[in-house]
């Protein structure tokens, strides 16, 4: 349970507060199981505080400083916490559906389980967070940075990471099912068995990435640039990869049936055991292309 004394100075306002905490320095602020929904705690100091299971739904929590709180099953339904301060803090299992995550600096934050669908976290800091199993169905994830972020397992179903940044993440099978990654950079991405279907990956980067036995069946990579990634076992029957550069991608044993590969560059790239039936192969660049059958191309 909550502090009496901690909650009452707190609910006095930010001013007392501050205050407070000025001469309390060594006390970590708790508010387990705490009702503080509705409650304006815009720009308040919550360094370190123990909020575990504390109700924060629909609380104003704009520019509060969060930085290594323990928020463990908290629930933050609609709450604002737009340009808040979550570098190491503990968000394992909260709900944060609907929340406003805008420009947040979460470096290094666990999400682990967490419920964010539908939550906005445009332009987030998420560099180096846990994300295992997160649920991020329809999240608005434009410009975030995720690099080396852990989304293993991750629910990303029809979410929107356009213009993401997931260098070095870990998004082994996630599932990805109608996401946007127009001119997303996920080079040297971790993804294999990903569960991509109809994402829209128009331009984007997955130079390098590991894409081993993933789905991306009727997904749009037009112009995306594939160049040496580990595309071994992959589905991509249907997709659109006109003018993808492909150049030394690893493709044995891909499934590429219907695939349309107008002014791809496929050069140097690995075919061996693939399937193209039905694909189109119009103006494509196949100069030392190994064939399914593993022959060069010349």
């Amino acid at each position: 349970m909550a502090n009496v004394e901690h909650l009452t100075k707190l609910k006095q306002g930010s001013v007392k507060w501050s205050e407070w905490l000025g001469c309390n320095e060594q006390t970590i602020p708790d508010f387990r199981q705490a009702n503080l929904s509705r409650t304006n705690l815009a720009g308040v100091d919550l360094a370190q505080a123990n909020l575990n299971s504390a109700n924060l739904d629909r609380a104003d929590l704009t520019s509060a400083n969060l930085a290594q709180a323990n928020l463990q099953f908290a629930q933050l339904i609609d709450a604002k916490l737009a340009q808040a301060n979550l570098s190491n803090a503990d968000l394992r299992q909260a709900y944060l559906i609907d929340a406003d995550l805008t420009e947040i600096n979460a470096i290094a934050a666990d999400f682990r389980e967490a419920n964010c669908r539908c939550a906005n976290l445009k332009e987030a800091n998420l560099i180096g967070t846990l994300m295992r199993k997160v649920n991020l169905q329809q999240a608005n994830l434009t410009a975030v940075k995720l690099h080396r972020s852990n989304l293993s397992e991750a629910n990303l179903v029809e979410a929107n990471l356009n213009q993401a940044e997931l260098i070095n993440a870990n998004l082994y099978d996630a599932e990805l099912i109608g996401a946007f990654f127009y001119q997303a950079n996920l080079t040297k991405v971790n993804a294999i068995k990903v569960h991509a279907s109809k994402t829209y990956c128009f331009a984007a980067n997955l130079s390098e990435a590991n894409l081993k036995k993933s789905d991306f069946r009727w997904s749009n990579l037009t112009y995306a640039n594939l160049r040496d990634a580990n595309l071994i076992g992959a589905n991509l029957r249907g997709a659109n990869l006109s003018q993808a550069d492909l150049k030394g991608a690893n493709l044995e044993g891909a499934n590429f049936k219907g695939a349309n590969l107008t002014k791809a560059d496929l050069r140097g790239a690995n075919f061996k055991g693939a399937n193209l039936q039905d694909a189109i192969f119009k103006n494509t660049k196949l100069q030392g292309t190994i064939m399914p059958d593993g022959t060069k191309h010349f």
